[in-house]
Formats: C-alpha cells, structure tokens, sequence
C-alpha cells in the first residue's frame, strides 16, 4: 500500500478501498503519511466525494486510531448534543444541567471556537477557576456525581480526527461533509455516549449554508451513529441570524445563568427545552419535563455543581471587557435582517475567537445585540455594544459589520420570524 496511489484513486473519482481507508488513516497517525499528501487527499474527497460505505470505514478507522470510553457502569442512561457551529450558539451551557437534572447523564465533550464560530470551552473558562482539561476518571466521578460534564476531549480519543481537523483547518477542506461527518461521529462514537442529538446549523452563520447541504450531512452523520449502535437523531436550525442577544465569551455565560434562572432570550430558551426533549427521549426518558426542571431551579443547581466540580466559582463575577463601543441604527423603522457571520466575525475581530488554535481569546470581548429581526429601532439609538480590552480591534469589528443590518422604513412592514427548528431527521 502506498499514499500515492491511495490519492490517486480519489483524484480519479475512485472508491477507496476499506484496506486503503484503514491503512491511510494509521498511517497518517503514525506520521507515515505526510501532512501534504494527507492535504491532497482530503481536497480529493472535497471534490469527488465519498459513498456512505467509504464515509462508514474512515469514520470507523478514526474510532480504532484511539481509545473507546465506557459509561456502561453509570447508573443514568447517556445522552450527549453536539453542534455543527454557529454565532451565539451558547446552547450547551443551559442544556447539560437541565438534561442532567431530568434524569440522563451528559459526557459533554465539546470543542473550542475558530474563526467566526464560537466554542463552548472558551465560554466556560471565563468562569474563574474552571477547567477543561479532565482525566476519564475525573470525567467519570463528576458524571456519577452531578450527572453532567463539559469537558475537552482527551488525547486518546480518536487521536486521527484530531491530527486531521487542525489540517483541514489550514487546506480549505472544511467544508467536505464526508470529513466534518465522520470528524464529529468518530468522536461522539469512541466518547461511548449510548444516544446522540445533532444540531446541525443552516445559514449565513454556519458552515453550511443552505438546506439541502445540511440535510445531507445530517442524513449521513445519523446512518452513522445508527451503524455504530447509537441512537441519533438531528435537528436541522437556522443559524442565519445569532442565537440570543450576545456572541461572545463571558457574554454568552452570562445570558445562559439567565436562561438557567428561567429567563432568557426566547430563542435560546425555545432551542435549549427542544434539544433536552430529544436527548430525554433518545435516553429513554420522555416523561421526564425540561420546562419544569427550568421552573423550579434544579437546572440551576446542577449547573452550580457542575462548574464547582471542575474547579470553577459559579459565584465569581465574570470578567467584562475593559471598552465598549456602540454601533447605532442606521434609520428608524423595524429591523429585518442581521447577518449571523458578520456579527460573528465582529466578535472573533474584537478578541472573543481566535485564527489559529494556539491564539490566545479575550474573556470579556464580543458583541451584544440590542434587537433582533422583527424589533422595532430607531435611527441614533445604540443597536449593538461592542466589547473588547484592545480599542484598536473597533474598527476592523465595525467594518466586519458595514453591511450586517437592514432596516425598512415602510410603515407596517414587519418580516416573518424565520422559525428556529426546519426539520428533524432520525
């Protein structure tokens, strides 16, 4: 076997074969195969694609490149969430305790943010003290203990998706669905979560952009988690517009306590009980009520357990940005669009995302949303609050932003709420 002719055959519109899948992928991880040919395979699969055999052995040889956990020995049933990626897209935070104190266990391995996409560890480690780094033993004692965990993935879990995300990253091939599938199922699969809920974002915000190219990941990455024995099902949301009324770090924090505290922008609440009602029934628990678990403070106690279980003060005050700079409405009248990307690129410009994975993030920087689509505004009044510690940054956000909002003046006019949930796939 030989790298050469593993891309050849790609390049050609070829299928590979499960001995080429299984001998590229150790070897790749082995560092047999160079980074640059690795980067010729992946531009291949990017532009010719894979069947859903192909799609099923990488995603297969990615989980045998690493170790397997196991919960088997909790006395709750597994239900994790994982998100495509999106602006504002705080979900997990609200949503891991909530799911936990309905009854289900969550190991929540979650990502940190790149480019205009926030992540959701990047969030909590604005909380003092908390930390992301966790032994499977630690993961396994808070889990027993609080019944959720949020937490970075290990070294040994899938160490091959790890190696080949940071290069897909550099190489413009993000985007391939046959590698974001197996890149998110490979770790959800080796992670050993019994049930699994996607949300799979669609829009200007997200990587993918329309409704046809996120069904067919979603459809491919749920065959996936069916073929590996884990029950998963997919939500398909519009991620067009940012989720709540902050982007950004600390500001994200903040707005989930809200929604913990049982308020909170109406969209994040709506999408949060959404996906603990999928999770509840995935895990075998449908009578189990995420509303009232809200209602009632057990969502917040658990989530108060959860932080001081990995080392943080869900007490302390959050850090907040040292400037603010507002952008005011441009006309009075009702606002009917603000872009989703622009906004997140306003908030990875002002320090709250990074470029490469070794850049340092702004705890308190980001930006917060005075209205949202459909919001009445008026011309000279503040529409949105920039945050961030290095002034410099204000420019290049509000120039990320030039084109964002759009606001009628016709009398009467008021858009559609675009709905949150577009489908659902099992």
């Amino acid at each position: 076997m030989d790298v050469i002719s593993v891309i050849r055959t790609k390049r050609d519109r070829g299928r590979l074969s499960d001995e080429q899948i299984d001998w590229v992928i150790d070897a790749y991880t082995r560092g047999a195969v160079a980074d640059e040919q690795m980067a010729a395979l992946a531009m291949a699969i990017l532009l010719n694609g894979m069947d859903r055999a192909e799609i099923a052995r990488w995603t297969a040889a990615m989980i045998g490149s690493g170790e397997r956990m196991d919960f088997s020995g909790l006395a709750r049933p597994t239900a994790d969430k994982h998100s495509t990626g999106g602006v504002g897209d705080k979900i997990t935070l609200p949503l891991a305790p909530l799911v936990a104190a309905c009854g289900a266990a969550v190991p929540q391995l979650s990502g940190r943010g790149l480019g205009h996409t926030g992540g959701t560890l990047d969030k909590l480690e604005s909380i003092p003290g908390w930390r992301a780094a966790l032994s499977n033993d630690e993961m396994l004692a808070v889990l027993g203990d609080v019944g959720a965990v949020v937490c970075a993935a290990g070294d040994g879990l899938a160490p091959a998706d790890k190696k080949l995300y940071a290069l897909r990253d550099v190489t413009g091939t993000v985007e391939a669905i046959p590698l974001i599938a197996s890149s998110i199922m490979s770790k959800k699969i080796a992670e050993g979560t019994g049930s699994l809920v996607l949300d799979v974002k669609v829009g200007s915000g997200a990587f993918m952009k329309n409704l046809d190219d996120a069904r067919e990941l979603a459809a491919t990455m749920v065959g996936l988690g069916t073929d590996h024995g884990v029950r998963t099902v997919a939500l398909l949301t519009g991620m067009s517009v940012p989720l709540g009324l902050t982007a950004g770090n600390a500001l994200e924090v903040r707005e989930s306590v809200e929604v913990l505290a049982g308020g909170g922008p109406a969209d994040v609440v709506e999408l949060t009980l959404a996906l603990a009602r999928e999770m509840l029934d995935a895990a075998g628990l449908p009578d189990a009520d995420p509303g009232r678990a809200l209602a009632d403070g057990s969502a917040m106690d658990v989530w108060r357990r959860m932080i001081r279980a990995q080392g943080g003060d869900p007490a302390a005050e959050l850090p907040r940005a040292r400037e603010t700079q507002t952008v005011l409405a441009p006309a009075t009248g009702v606002l009917t669009a603000l872009d989703a990307y622009a906004v997140g690129v306003a908030a990875w410009r002002l320090g709250a995302g990074r470029a490469r994975k070794e850049d340092a993030v702004q705890a308190g920087a980001g930006v917060e949303l005075h209205a949202k689509p459909g919001d009445r505004v008026t011309a000279g009044r503040p529409l949105l609050t920039l945050h961030t510690d290095t002034p410099e940054r204000f420019a290049y956000a509000e120039e990320a932003l030039a084109d964002a909002v759009t606001v009628s003046t016709t009398p009467g006019a008021t858009p559609p709420t675009p709905p949150i949930i577009l489908d659902r796939l099992a």
